[in-house]
């Protein structure tokens, strides 16, 4: 029998931040302005894996707009 691997179904700004290569403070104010969507866990934010997928996308998409082929 194998060993489970549990996945994390969300993750902390700094989880985000180090994911992304980005300061946490930058992050955060990503999370406040609503660009990535968060959700507040009692005194924490929490992120789903696809609410940073979803922010990566847009952004590539943005950068293609600007650079046409």
């Amino acid at each position: 029998m194998g060993t489970a691997v549990i996945q994390r179904k969300w993750h902390t700004t700094a989880e985000v931040a180090e994911m992304l290569g980005y300061g946490l403070s930058k992050t955060k104010m990503l999370v406040i302005t609503g660009e990535i969507r968060s959700v507040k866990d009692g005194r924490n934010r929490r992120i789903l894996p696809r609410w940073v997928d979803e922010y990566v996308e847009r952004r590539a998409r943005e950068v293609e707009e600007e650079w046409p082929a």
